[in-house]
């Protein structure tokens, strides 16, 4: 993570860049110079608005009927409030000289329809807004569970790189900054066009030559428009990747709270805190200024025009040429010309906010499953048996492509068998566990359950047949109840029975019906209320009731004490009765339950049998067997 301030001469989007390098489209948005450079930042920005584009016409497909309703709606009221000048007009002068003449019924008839139609445009108003916005929500809900249910699948590998604080930040500020156009943006913009086209047809059809005078002034307009595009467009895609940055450091440091404080780092994140905030800080500032200066512009045109529309109006009613009352009737229409400018402005602030924002979140959107559900899923074989087969499986993780983990890599695991995986950190045990689980596709070869290439099995099913546990053991904020029952594969709540049944198993009942309100005791944030040996027994407790035919343990003994390992080590002769089993550890006590050990090193098998017979070699096994015992002494 970058934690400098931005600059001029960095990358238009580093997120966008890294975004892209997710879907195998190389990183090349910004860091040239010269016109080359600026090509392939104009490049990666088309890229990028057609992808945002793309996102809003598939949001908006399923409410194509109320989108129609709610233009209907808004035509509706832009015509009606039109005809008010036109009716001041009418009551200056037809209807007062007629009422002076003892005929008050034309001014009355201007009055009342004038009446008629702040009425009429205050209904229609009101249906437009209650309408705009429910398809406005809507369309958030929608995105929200986009984004989110898409996250949930994306690999391991694409979580492992891209930080969770950016995930936050594309349902938050990005979202804040998209419901602030559809709360306001959308209005004004149509609203706004609406009225300018009506109101210009009138101009013209009241007075042509005031119109030319009018119309003369849309040259320095879109020119002023144009710039304010570009600006406002460069100064928003800044803001997000700052405030992206800024909550990933915000997440990080809280997350991380008892490193910070046991290391003293707080006075390191405040400067990193305040980089960032200064950032972000001079971002808004630019994308403020540009606002500004672009409303600053179209009201100096407007009043310059409305000033010199005066004068020539004012000289031909003197001459007879124009009726006072079209002359108001002009002016009124022509402020109506020139305030819808101004909601425009506030538009292209709120869309080139959204769009940077809608920018970043079809960027997560558009990134491919690592390991994507098959369209044609295989059964496994019932009952599954836990067969695990690694047939010449070759691996490389995507972020690291010039390393290759497993060379080839062959093995087969009989069903029932527990199989213990010992070596040096980055030996590839974890790894072989992340593929038996398929958090990750072999790059060559095949993980096959009961002869079914995982690559063919649903996910649902291969999450029945297959459970790991990790060292963290992560518990939800929730009931201890709630954590066990996450382990039901039923599709139905499990029973309080089933769930005590299930603690009791792994001898866990005992210290949950201790706590403060037993199994509805609340575990808090990460089960910070339990010990790391309290949340490894949930952990298996979950195992027990969901009841699958394999158990992959990755350094699940790791972090505990030696009673609260021991409790542990007894719960799983419990859990892994029967079942099929990888062990990864580096505690030899827990090794030593298995049938078989397997040490590997670079990615190979190097030794291969009982614990037993493995102790009695002169190899690896025995010589880490004697470290670990020397370790206790």
């Amino acid at each position: 993570m970058s934690t400098g301030t931005a600059t001029d001469n960095e990358p238009a989007d580093h997120e966008s860049a890294d975004d892209e390098a997710w879907r195998g489209i190389p990183a090349d948005a910004g860091g040239g110079a010269g016109e080359e450079a600026d090509a392939v930042d104009r490049r990666t920005g088309l890229r990028l608005q057609a992808r945002a584009r793309r996102l809003v016409a598939e949001l908006l497909r399923p409410h194509r009927s109320a989108v129609v309703l709610a233009a209907v709606l808004l035509v509706a009221e832009n015509a009606v409030m039109l005809a008010g000048p036109l009716l001041v007009a009418l009551a200056i002068d037809t209807g007062v000289p007629a009422a002076l003449d003892g005929r008050p019924g034309p001014l009355a008839a201007a009055v009342a329809g004038y009446a008629a139609t702040g009425l009429a445009g205050a209904g229609l108003r009101a249906g437009f807004l209650l309408l705009s916005g429910r398809i406005g929500q809507d369309l958030l809900l929608d995105l929200r569970r986009r984004v989110f249910g898409h996250g949930q699948r994306l690999s391991l590998d694409f979580h492992e790189s891209f930080t969770s604080g950016r995930l936050i930040s594309r349902l938050t500020s990005d979202m804040d900054a998209l419901s602030d156009l559809l709360e306001k943006g959308l209005d004004g913009l149509f609203g706004a066009v609406l009225s300018l086209v009506g109101t210009t047809v009138l101009l013209i059809w009241i007075d042509p030559l005031l119109a030319a005078v009018v119309l003369a002034g849309f040259g320095p307009l879109l020119l002023l428009t144009r710039w304010f595009q570009r600006s406002s467009r460069a100064s928003y895609r800044r803001t997000r990747s700052t405030v992206a940055r800024l909550i990933v450091h915000f997440v990080e440091s809280v997350n991380g709270i008892r490193a910070v404080q046991a290391f003293g780092r707080e006075r390191r994140n405040d400067e990193i805190l305040d980089d960032l905030s200064g950032a972000y800080r001079d971002a808004n500032t630019t994308a403020f200024l540009t606002v500004a200066w672009f409303v600053a512009g179209v009201r100096l045109v407007g009043n310059l025009t409305l000033a010199l529309v005066l004068l020539l109006g004012g000289l031909r009613v003197v001459d007879g040429a124009l009726a006072l009352g079209a002359l108001t009737a002009f002016m009124l229409y022509l402020r109506r010309f020139y305030d819808p400018l101004d909601d425009l402005a506030q538009f292209f602030n709120s869309y080139q906010s959204a769009a940077a924002a809608l920018e970043k979140i079809s960027s997560v959107l558009d990134t491919p499953v690592g390991v994507p559900e098959p369209e044609h899923p295989v059964r496994l074989p019932a009952p599954v048996r836990g067969e695990l087969e690694f047939d010449r499986v070759r691996f490389t993780y995507a972020r690291s492509a010039d390393r290759t983990v497993l060379p080839e890599f062959t093995l087969h695991v009989p069903a029932g068998q527990t199989v213990a995986l010992v070596g040096a950190t980055g030996a590839g045990k974890s790894t072989l566990a992340k593929l038996a689980a398929r958090f990750y596709d072999p790059t060559e070869g095949a993980v096959r359950l009961d002869g079914v290439d995982l690559r063919e099995v649903a996910d649902a099913e291969l999450r029945s047949a297959l459970v790991m546990i990790t060292q963290e053991a992560f518990l939800f904020s929730g009931s201890v109840a709630d954590n066990i029952a996450m382990g039901h594969r039923a599709g139905v709540v499990p029973s309080r029975e089933e769930v005590v049944a299930a603690a009791e198993a792994v001898g866990a009942r005992e210290f949950v019906e201790a706590l403060p309100e037993g199994f509805d005791t609340d575990v808090r944030k990460r089960g910070g209320r339990l010990s790391a040996g309290q949340r490894q027994l949930v952990a298996l407790a979950r195992v027990v009731l969901a009841d699958p035919s394999v158990v992959l343990l990755d350094e699940a003994t790791s972090s505990l004490d030696i009673p609260s390992e021991r409790a542990v080590q007894d719960a799983l002769e419990t859990v892994l009765a029967g079942r099929t089993a990888l062990i990864i550890a580096h505690r030899l006590s827990t090794v030593l339950i298995a049938d078989r050990v397997l040490v590997l090193a670079d990615g190979r098998i190097v030794q291969d049998g009982t614990p037993e017979a493995l102790l009695d070699e002169e190899g690896d096994f025995a010589r880490l067997h004697e470290a670990w015992r020397a370790s206790l002494a």
